[in-house]
Protein backbone atom coordinates (compact mmCIF):
# COMPACT_ATOMS: atom_id res chain seq x y z
CA UNK A 1 0.00 0.00 0.00
CA UNK A 2 1.69 2.96 -1.37
CA UNK A 3 1.23 6.51 -0.21
CA UNK A 4 2.19 9.32 -2.91
CA UNK A 5 1.82 13.25 -3.10
CA UNK A 6 1.74 15.69 -5.89
CA UNK A 7 2.43 19.44 -4.60
CA UNK A 8 1.79 22.18 -7.30
CA UNK A 9 2.44 25.66 -6.36
CA UNK A 10 2.67 28.74 -8.77
CA UNK A 11 3.27 32.09 -7.73
CA UNK A 12 4.35 33.51 -11.64
CA UNK A 13 1.98 34.08 -14.15
CA UNK A 14 3.66 35.59 -17.12
CA UNK A 15 1.82 38.76 -18.80
CA UNK A 16 -0.95 38.27 -16.26
CA UNK A 17 0.45 40.18 -14.06
CA UNK A 18 -1.13 38.91 -11.46
CA UNK A 19 1.98 36.93 -9.54
CA UNK A 20 1.27 35.41 -6.43
CA UNK A 21 3.81 35.13 -3.54
CA UNK A 22 3.05 32.10 -0.99
CA UNK A 23 2.11 29.34 -3.28
CA UNK A 24 6.07 27.33 -4.19
CA UNK A 25 6.11 28.13 -0.45
CA UNK A 26 2.58 26.17 -0.02
CA UNK A 27 3.91 23.45 -2.02
CA UNK A 28 7.45 23.21 -0.94
CA UNK A 29 5.38 22.85 2.81
CA UNK A 30 3.00 20.28 2.13
CA UNK A 31 5.66 17.96 0.22
CA UNK A 32 7.63 18.22 3.52
CA UNK A 33 4.68 17.76 5.88
CA UNK A 34 3.97 14.61 3.96
CA UNK A 35 7.41 13.53 3.35
CA UNK A 36 7.64 12.89 7.35
CA UNK A 37 4.39 11.39 6.82
CA UNK A 38 5.92 8.31 4.54
CA UNK A 39 4.48 9.69 1.24
CA UNK A 40 6.95 9.80 -1.85
CA UNK A 41 5.98 13.42 -3.15
CA UNK A 42 6.69 15.08 -6.43
CA UNK A 43 6.36 18.45 -6.32
CA UNK A 44 5.85 20.87 -9.39
CA UNK A 45 6.45 24.57 -8.93
CA UNK A 46 6.26 28.15 -11.06
CA UNK A 47 7.80 27.19 -14.49
CA UNK A 48 8.37 23.40 -13.86
CA UNK A 49 3.77 24.10 -13.71
CA UNK A 50 2.87 24.23 -17.08
CA UNK A 51 -0.51 22.78 -18.32
CA UNK A 52 1.27 19.69 -20.28
CA UNK A 53 3.49 18.96 -17.26
CA UNK A 54 0.32 18.82 -14.07
CA UNK A 55 -1.64 17.00 -16.82
CA UNK A 56 1.54 14.11 -17.05
CA UNK A 57 2.18 14.38 -13.36
CA UNK A 58 -1.70 13.72 -12.28
CA UNK A 59 -2.28 10.97 -15.00
CA UNK A 60 1.32 9.16 -13.74
CA UNK A 61 0.71 9.86 -9.89
CA UNK A 62 -3.39 8.73 -10.61
CA UNK A 63 -2.42 6.33 -13.26
CA UNK A 64 -0.23 4.25 -11.22
CA UNK A 65 -2.48 3.83 -7.99
CA UNK A 66 -3.33 0.85 -6.80
CA UNK A 67 -5.83 -0.51 -4.67
CA UNK A 68 -5.13 0.47 -1.28
CA UNK A 69 -2.50 3.54 -1.97
CA UNK A 70 -3.26 6.78 -0.64
CA UNK A 71 -2.71 9.99 -2.96
CA UNK A 72 -2.52 13.26 -2.19
CA UNK A 73 -2.56 16.21 -4.54
CA UNK A 74 -2.38 19.65 -3.24
CA UNK A 75 -2.40 22.58 -5.10
CA UNK A 76 -1.72 26.31 -4.54
CA UNK A 77 -2.41 28.90 -6.92
CA UNK A 78 -5.05 30.75 -8.84
CA UNK A 79 -8.43 30.00 -9.38
CA UNK A 80 -10.65 30.78 -12.39
CA UNK A 81 -13.31 30.14 -14.74
CA UNK A 82 -13.82 30.25 -18.60
CA UNK A 83 -16.96 29.66 -20.91
CA UNK A 84 -18.24 26.31 -20.96
CA UNK A 85 -17.52 24.35 -24.16
CA UNK A 86 -19.27 21.38 -23.56
CA UNK A 87 -23.14 22.82 -21.94
CA UNK A 88 -22.69 20.64 -18.52
CA UNK A 89 -22.39 23.91 -16.80
CA UNK A 90 -25.91 25.54 -15.80
CA UNK A 91 -24.38 28.94 -15.20
CA UNK A 92 -22.14 28.69 -18.62
CA UNK A 93 -19.15 28.67 -17.23
CA UNK A 94 -15.95 25.93 -16.29
CA UNK A 95 -14.39 26.63 -13.55
CA UNK A 96 -10.71 26.01 -13.56
CA UNK A 97 -6.89 26.11 -12.34
CA UNK A 98 -4.20 27.82 -13.81
CA UNK A 99 -0.66 26.81 -14.57
CA UNK A 100 1.89 28.68 -15.20
CA UNK A 101 1.66 29.39 -18.71
CA UNK A 102 -1.80 30.11 -18.68
CA UNK A 103 -1.34 33.14 -20.38
CA UNK A 104 1.49 32.51 -22.61
CA UNK A 105 -0.46 29.40 -24.17
CA UNK A 106 -4.16 30.79 -23.64
CA UNK A 107 -5.01 27.83 -21.68
CA UNK A 108 -6.44 26.88 -18.56
CA UNK A 109 -6.69 23.08 -16.66
CA UNK A 110 -10.65 23.07 -16.26
CA UNK A 111 -12.52 20.82 -14.24
CA UNK A 112 -13.90 18.19 -17.31
CA UNK A 113 -10.06 17.94 -18.14
CA UNK A 114 -9.14 17.14 -14.59
CA UNK A 115 -12.59 14.80 -14.05
CA UNK A 116 -11.06 12.95 -17.15
CA UNK A 117 -8.02 12.33 -15.39
CA UNK A 118 -9.36 10.95 -12.52
CA UNK A 119 -12.00 8.90 -14.20
CA UNK A 120 -8.85 6.85 -14.67
CA UNK A 121 -8.71 5.67 -11.10
CA UNK A 122 -8.42 2.24 -10.29
CA UNK A 123 -11.15 0.96 -7.37
CA UNK A 124 -10.03 0.73 -4.08
CA UNK A 125 -6.87 4.05 -4.12
CA UNK A 126 -7.93 7.06 -1.57
CA UNK A 127 -7.88 10.30 -2.58
CA UNK A 128 -7.53 13.44 -0.88
CA UNK A 129 -7.49 16.69 -2.82
CA UNK A 130 -5.98 19.96 -0.92
CA UNK A 131 -7.01 23.09 -2.82
CA UNK A 132 -5.65 26.50 -1.45
CA UNK A 133 -7.31 28.85 -4.26
CA UNK A 134 -10.05 30.88 -5.24
CA UNK A 135 -13.20 29.23 -5.90
CA UNK A 136 -14.68 31.56 -7.86
CA UNK A 137 -15.18 35.83 -7.89
CA UNK A 138 -15.35 38.68 -9.49
CA UNK A 139 -12.74 41.00 -11.00
CA UNK A 140 -13.60 44.04 -8.77
CA UNK A 141 -12.69 42.20 -5.64
CA UNK A 142 -9.82 40.54 -7.20
CA UNK A 143 -8.37 43.46 -8.31
CA UNK A 144 -4.49 43.83 -7.85
CA UNK A 145 -3.79 44.65 -3.90
CA UNK A 146 -2.43 48.37 -2.98
CA UNK A 147 0.60 49.12 -2.26
CA UNK A 148 1.78 47.20 0.59
CA UNK A 149 -0.98 45.14 1.25
CA UNK A 150 -0.64 41.96 3.28
CA UNK A 151 -3.06 39.98 1.31
CA UNK A 152 -4.64 39.04 -2.13
CA UNK A 153 -7.15 36.78 -3.06
CA UNK A 154 -5.75 33.80 -5.51
CA UNK A 155 -8.70 34.32 -8.56
CA UNK A 156 -7.58 35.23 -12.09
CA UNK A 157 -10.09 37.39 -13.54
CA UNK A 158 -11.07 35.87 -17.63
CA UNK A 159 -9.90 39.55 -18.66
CA UNK A 160 -6.09 38.89 -17.40
CA UNK A 161 -5.55 36.09 -19.76
CA UNK A 162 -8.27 35.08 -22.31
CA UNK A 163 -7.95 36.96 -25.74
CA UNK A 164 -10.83 38.93 -26.20
CA UNK A 165 -12.24 36.55 -28.89
CA UNK A 166 -12.66 34.17 -26.40
CA UNK A 167 -14.35 36.07 -24.04
CA UNK A 168 -18.25 36.22 -23.30
CA UNK A 169 -20.07 39.10 -24.82
CA UNK A 170 -22.08 41.63 -22.72
CA UNK A 171 -25.52 42.88 -23.28
CA UNK A 172 -24.03 45.61 -26.23
CA UNK A 173 -22.32 42.64 -27.91
CA UNK A 174 -18.87 43.85 -26.41
CA UNK A 175 -16.06 41.37 -24.96
CA UNK A 176 -17.12 41.04 -20.66
CA UNK A 177 -14.31 41.86 -18.74
CA UNK A 178 -16.38 41.82 -15.53
CA UNK A 179 -19.41 39.82 -14.81
CA UNK A 180 -21.36 38.07 -12.22
CA UNK A 181 -19.40 35.49 -10.49
CA UNK A 182 -20.58 32.01 -11.46
CA UNK A 183 -22.34 29.47 -8.60
CA UNK A 184 -18.59 27.83 -9.29
CA UNK A 185 -17.18 25.31 -7.33
CA UNK A 186 -13.47 24.46 -6.97
CA UNK A 187 -12.22 22.69 -10.52
CA UNK A 188 -10.95 19.70 -7.92
CA UNK A 189 -14.28 18.79 -6.46
CA UNK A 190 -15.49 18.02 -10.21
CA UNK A 191 -12.96 15.11 -9.40
CA UNK A 192 -14.39 14.32 -5.98
CA UNK A 193 -16.40 11.26 -5.74
CA UNK A 194 -18.20 10.69 -2.53
CA UNK A 195 -18.39 6.87 -4.05
CA UNK A 196 -14.79 6.57 -3.85
CA UNK A 197 -14.49 7.67 -0.16
CA UNK A 198 -12.77 10.52 -1.67
CA UNK A 199 -11.93 13.66 0.63
CA UNK A 200 -11.39 17.40 -0.11
CA UNK A 201 -10.12 20.28 2.07
CA UNK A 202 -10.11 23.11 0.30
CA UNK A 203 -9.81 26.68 1.68
CA UNK A 204 -12.88 29.12 1.11
CA UNK A 205 -16.43 28.05 0.26
CA UNK A 206 -18.05 27.44 -2.97
CA UNK A 207 -19.49 29.70 -4.79
CA UNK A 208 -19.31 33.84 -5.69
CA UNK A 209 -17.07 36.31 -3.56
CA UNK A 210 -15.35 33.22 -1.84
CA UNK A 211 -11.19 33.53 -1.66
CA UNK A 212 -8.40 31.67 -0.51
CA UNK A 213 -6.22 34.32 0.28
CA UNK A 214 -1.98 34.86 -0.24
CA UNK A 215 -0.78 36.36 2.90
CA UNK A 216 2.51 37.16 4.84
CA UNK A 217 2.27 36.10 8.30
CA UNK A 218 5.75 35.89 10.63
CA UNK A 219 7.31 38.15 7.89
CA UNK A 220 7.19 34.86 5.33
CA UNK A 221 4.59 33.99 2.71
CA UNK A 222 1.99 31.47 2.72
CA UNK A 223 -1.54 31.08 1.73
CA UNK A 224 -3.43 31.36 4.87
CA UNK A 225 -5.24 28.50 4.31
CA UNK A 226 -1.92 26.09 4.08
CA UNK A 227 -0.54 28.05 7.26
CA UNK A 228 -3.28 27.45 9.81
CA UNK A 229 -3.82 24.11 8.74
CA UNK A 230 -0.16 22.75 8.47
CA UNK A 231 -0.30 25.39 12.21
CA UNK A 232 -3.48 22.82 13.12
CA UNK A 233 -2.15 19.33 11.88
CA UNK A 234 0.59 19.85 14.38
CA UNK A 235 -1.58 19.78 17.20
CA UNK A 236 -3.50 16.22 15.81
CA UNK A 237 -2.87 13.12 18.28
CA UNK A 238 -1.93 10.09 15.91
CA UNK A 239 -5.42 8.64 15.49
CA UNK A 240 -6.52 11.92 15.04
CA UNK A 241 -8.81 12.37 11.99
CA UNK A 242 -9.77 14.43 9.44
CA UNK A 243 -13.06 16.07 11.21
CA UNK A 244 -10.56 16.53 13.76
CA UNK A 245 -8.00 18.37 11.67
CA UNK A 246 -10.82 20.34 9.87
CA UNK A 247 -12.38 21.56 13.15
CA UNK A 248 -8.66 22.84 14.91
CA UNK A 249 -8.85 24.93 11.26
CA UNK A 250 -11.42 26.72 11.85
CA UNK A 251 -9.96 28.11 15.30
CA UNK A 252 -7.72 30.14 12.96
CA UNK A 253 -10.26 30.93 10.09
CA UNK A 254 -11.81 32.54 9.61
CA UNK A 255 -10.18 35.77 10.86
CA UNK A 256 -10.57 39.57 10.30
CA UNK A 257 -7.53 39.31 8.34
CA UNK A 258 -8.84 36.32 6.33
CA UNK A 259 -12.31 36.19 5.96
CA UNK A 260 -12.37 32.94 4.07
CA UNK A 261 -14.30 29.26 5.71
CA UNK A 262 -12.23 26.47 5.04
CA UNK A 263 -14.31 23.39 4.26
CA UNK A 264 -14.03 19.94 4.41
CA UNK A 265 -16.57 17.88 1.76
CA UNK A 266 -16.84 14.26 2.40
CA UNK A 267 -18.72 11.14 3.09
CA UNK A 268 -19.28 10.91 7.32
CA UNK A 269 -17.10 7.67 6.77
CA UNK A 270 -14.16 9.41 5.13
CA UNK A 271 -14.07 12.19 7.46
CA UNK A 272 -13.20 9.90 10.43
CA UNK A 273 -10.72 7.98 8.73
CA UNK A 274 -7.37 9.14 10.77
CA UNK A 275 -4.98 11.92 8.74
CA UNK A 276 -2.89 10.53 5.39
CA UNK A 277 -3.21 7.01 6.84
Amino acid sequence: MAKKALCIGINNYPGTHMDLQGCVNDAQDWAATLAARGFKTTTLVDGQATKAAMVAAMADLIGKGAKGDTLVITYSGHGTYQPDENGDETDGLDEALCPYDLQTKGEALTDDEIHALFAARKAGVKLVLISDSCHSGTVTRAAAAPAGAETRPRFMPMGMWLPKASLPKDRAGKAALTMAAPGGASPLLGAHSNKLGDLLLAGCKEGPNNFSYDARIGGRFNGAFTYYALKALKTQKPDATYADWHKAILKYLPSASYPQVPQLVGTATARQQKIFA
